[in-house]
């Protein structure tokens, strides 16, 4: 075992591979922090550019693209409360209060090596449990994916917003939207009101950068050409120590969300279907409850930032883990990545590390390697990057609003998308002014197919017979803490109500 990790060290190693790493991490990076090209988008342009390189360096190359893109959607989260894509939401619920503060360096500084750190756990549980948790995946049916999906549903609502109620609501909302298009069962067209567009439902990048990015980009002019809010963001960050400092010391001080969050993200990744946004919100909401100040979360706590990006770069290598061992992609990256291995000759599957253990080894070998490399890319761009938080609001977030209407209409040349992404910009803004949690919404879109999709084959596999599902341990442990913590929400919600004056 020990030669077969110098060989693929050795190979990783290659002065070309090298540099395809950091080509894939830089270009992540960058296109990371525009809203609607996130790190999916660049894996799908860039795919045909690997036909020309070595297998070793053209799957090297994407998950550098990979790990770059998911890192990178933090730096706009914090620096404009404005997302890159829908998992760094979560980020910015800290990362933006603490750039008010004049922290904007501290904030990315915290994004970064606990991005990298958790990517770097991640690798590492890839390595070990490649091959055993294959065995376990099998275990996962229709009834555990619902089971483990009522459980999120009910964790998020929970800790998005100060009412449950709200929080809930704005899920269904999301569950609602995402039934528009081709019955994934019956193949026939719903709520499509005989547009051809809409025959595969709403764009997620457009629901998500439109409610999310555009929709707070919009409330942030509007405040400024009002005069509701004042231009002193730039101000704010004076080039002092305390706002750049970030020791190695402190930064561990976190190792528990740090570890809790990586952890967490590696379960979900290894499990296919469930993506990065649902990871950070899990690790975030477990972080939350695990503080000893909870109230400080959503007001600048570095725990909260630790605990979003730790978890979703988690995933980027735990969702390898069904796509080596099983041949089914973790998510949409990972199935990129298995396009891009077919590409290139290797058939994915259980016997791919028998018949291409060089490869696979090689490709662990260059994960753990484009880590390193990420850490010395992303720690010299945040110099860079920290330069745009002392651009006047009122000159930055125009640009912003035309990159978020090119990110959406490059892919896919439609303008149809354009549209769609105003209207839910427009819904974002009128959910946000009533207090609802438009980060439900689209985490509500974003899982309701699959949650559509286990649920209605839960039911044909047990003939409506709720109480069937007992007989799979896995869902009903997961039903229980559903239905726990949702009593609990209701009774905190109640809580401050009863104390007396």
């Amino acid at each position: 075992m020990i030669e077969v990790f110098l060989h693929a060290f050795a190979a990783a190693l290659d002065p070309m591979n090298l540099v395809f790493i950091a080509l894939g991490i830089t270009l992540g990076i960058v296109i990371g922090v525009l809203p609607g090209l996130g790190s999916v988008t660049a894996m799908a342009v860039l795919i045909p550019l690997t036909f020309y390189m070595s297998p070793l360096a053209a799957i090297a190359f994407l998950v550098g693209v990979n790990k770059g893109g998911t890192s990178g959607g933090a730096i706009p989260a914090i620096l404009l409360n404005s997302p890159g894509s829908p998992e760094a939401a979560t980020t910015a619920w800290d990362g933006y209060p603490m750039a008010r503060r004049g922290e904007a360096f501290r904030a990315m500084k915290f994004a970064l090596f606990s991005s990298i750190t958790g990517d770097t756990i991640s690798d590492i549980l890839l390595v070990i449990l490649v091959v055993p948790f294959a065995a376990f995946a099998l275990q996962f049916g229709p009834v555990e994916y619902t089971a483990v999906l009522l459980f999120s549903f009910a964790l998020i609502a929970g800790i998005a917003g100060d009412s449950p109620l709200k929080s809930g609501m704005a899920i269904f909302i999301g569950i609602f939207l995402a039934t528009v298009g081709l019955d994934p069962v019956s193949s026939t067209p719903r709520l499509t009101f005989g547009r051809i567009e809409l025959y595969d439902g709403f764009s997620l990048s457009a629901l998500a950068i439109g409610a999310l990015a555009l929709g707070s980009v919009v409330m942030q002019v509007s405040d400024l050409a009002t005069g509701r809010a004042a231009d002193d963001f730039a101000a704010n960050q004076a080039e002092t120590k305390e706002g750049r400092r970030l020791s190695a010391r402190e930064f561990f001080s976190y190792w528990r969300t740090l570890l809790r969050g990586a952890l967490t993200g590696s379960l979900v990744g290894m499990l296919p279907g469930l993506g990065v946004t649902l990871a950070s919100f899990l690790s975030y909401s477990a972080a939350k409850r695990a503080s000893k100040t909870p109230e400080a979360f959503g007001k600048g706590t570095p725990d909260g930032i630790v605990a979003t990006e730790s978890a979703n770069s988690a995933v980027v290598g735990s969702n390898l883990v069904p796509t080596i061992a099983l041949g089914i992609p973790g998510n949409i990256a990972a199935a990129l990545l298995i396009g891009a291995l077919v590409m290139h000759g290797v058939v994915p599957g259980p016997f791919m590390l028998t018949m291409h253990g060089e490869l696979i080894y090689g490709l662990f070998a260059s994960m753990i390697i484009a880590n390193l490399i990420h850490l010395i890319i992303g720690r010299a761009g945040l110099s860079l990057w920290v330069q745009f938080a002392r651009i006047p609001r009122r000159l930055i977030l125009p640009p912003v609003l035309m990159f978020s209407i090119f990110g959406i209409y490059l892919p896919t040349q439609s303008l149809w998308d354009v549209g769609v992404m105003l209207a839910f910009a427009g819904l974002g803004i009128l959910f946000s002014r009533a207090g609802i949690s438009v980060v439900c919404t689209v985490i509500g879109f974003l899982l309701g197919e699959m949650f559509e999709t286990s649920l209605r084959q839960s039911l044909q596999l047990y003939q409506v017979d709720g109480f069937s599902v007992l007989a799979s341990p896995v869902a009903a442990i997961f039903l229980l803490l559903a239905i726990a913590v949702v009593f609990r929400a209701i009774w905190r919600g109640r809580k401050p109500q009863e104390t007396p004056a």
